[in-house]
């Protein structure tokens, strides 16, 4: 029990089971990884499938990013877990009818499929390092060809459709990874703040928009890095669907909101007092004003007037940053939030983030960095730019 989070009384009274934050700032985090992973792969998948050409700067780039954050998507809930040892046993022993347990499944499927799909997508730049380089990283090269040196033009026809076809299938992979998520918190009845059939949805679509937006800052930055001219039809197709997505996201959680007052359930009256209390900053200022509506309309002028050049790097970029921070501040007010109302609706809780510890805001944020980091050794052994005329030769995208 050495994980949970003593509480702070705001107002109101709670049973003496509610003395406690059973899911921490780890479980906020931990959807919010998911979610870039599902955006992330829809960039891919938008290239791979649908033949956005616009987008194909960046497609090699959203498949590595989605696999190194999916690599680092179960370790928030091993960090939170007292055992984290245990954990292995939902999938030795399987319990089907929970979503919780067939997240293991699931998620090991995606992996599985990242892992070929890459391997697919890079099979030619692996061949050609495989027989330029020698030494410890020749031979890594070599045994990643698993023998087949064959880069002929009726060999890549056949690679591309393994990539097309397992991009079609990682589409709904994908989606169903993370809206299980939203699926678990609507299916909790106890809380108020959850129970809403339509928080699948909001997840999902919230995740889009984060894995997007996630992409069109680490495109803009590897140029500037890379110190290349940012592909400007390419960042307007990531702005387009940014602000696309984001419509979508804002009518649903309006449309939540919305439903959860009207219904007039008991408890409403707390809920409420609440939004309209110690929810007001998180909830309608940062994640909704900062986070979603401050960047639609940027990007609604911006697309009004044409706009190009740097003002479109520099606009799209912070854009991106604001919807990436306004998707946390999502999970981070239905994970807290909906425990910061008891279950009776009689009384507010609060919560106070812890800087140190297992479940302290230093492990939250380096969580959050590590797939970056580790997205910065991949970019190295195997360079996602289109501008690689040889990788973009061989692949035929």
């Amino acid at each position: 029990m050495e994980h949970l989070i003593p509480f702070v009384p705001y107002t109101g009274w709670v049973y003496p089971n509610e003395t406690v934050f059973e899911w921490s700032v780890l479980i906020a985090v931990y959807p919010y990884l998911t979610g870039l992973v599902a955006g992330a792969f829809t960039v891919s998948s938008l290239y791979q499938v649908f033949h956005f050409e616009r987008l194909k700067p960046v497609a090699h780039l959203a498949l590595l990013t989605s696999l190194c954050f999916m690599i680092f998507v179960p370790m928030p809930l091993l960090l939170h877990l007292g055992h984290p040892e245990r954990a292995f046993n939902s999938t030795i022993t399987p319990h089907l009818t929970s979503a919780m347990a067939m997240f293991g499944f699931f998620a090991s499927f995606y992996v599985g499929l990242l892992l070929l799909e890459g391997w697919f997508a890079y099979r030619p730049f692996i061949v050609e390092q495989a027989q330029r380089r020698t030494g410890l990283l020749g031979r890594f090269y070599r045994l990643l060809t698993l023998g087949s040196y064959d880069v002929s033009e009726n060999a890549m026809r056949y690679d591309r459709k393994w990539i097309f076809a397992l991009a079609v299938i990682g589409i709904p992979a994908a989606h169903g990874l993370h809206g299980y998520v939203g699926f678990m918190y609507g299916s909790l009845k106890s809380r108020e703040w959850w129970s809403s059939d339509l928080m699948p949805v909001i997840f999902l679509f919230s995740a889009i928009i984060s894995g997007v937006s996630l992409l069109a800052v680490l495109y803009v930055v590897s140029c500037k890095l890379r110190k290349i001219t940012v592909d400007l039809a390419c960042l307007k197709g990531l702005a387009y669907t940014i602000w696309a997505f984001i419509m979508v996201a804002l009518v649903l959680e309006g449309l939540e909101f919305a439903n959860i007052v009207y219904k007039g359930r008991e408890g409403v009256d707390m809920i409420m007092q609440y939004v309209t209390g110690p929810l007001l900053i998180p909830y309608f200022i940062l994640q909704f004003a900062v986070g979603a509506i401050t960047p639609f309309f940027w990007l609604s002028y911006m697309i009004w007037r044409g706009t190009t050049g740097k003002a479109l790097v520099v606009g799209v970029t912070v854009c991106a940053l604001l919807v990436l921070f306004s998707v946390f501040m999502m999970r981070w007010n239905v994970v807290i939030g909906g425990q910061e109302i008891s279950k009776t609706g009689k009384g507010l809780l609060s919560y106070h983030l812890p800087l140190l510890g297992k479940e302290g805001a230093l492990v939250a944020i380096a969580l959050t960095l590590a797939p970056l980091a580790l997205l910065f050794g991949l970019t190295r052994l195997f360079p996602p730019w289109e501008d690689d005329a040889k990788l973009t030769e061989a692949t035929g995208h």
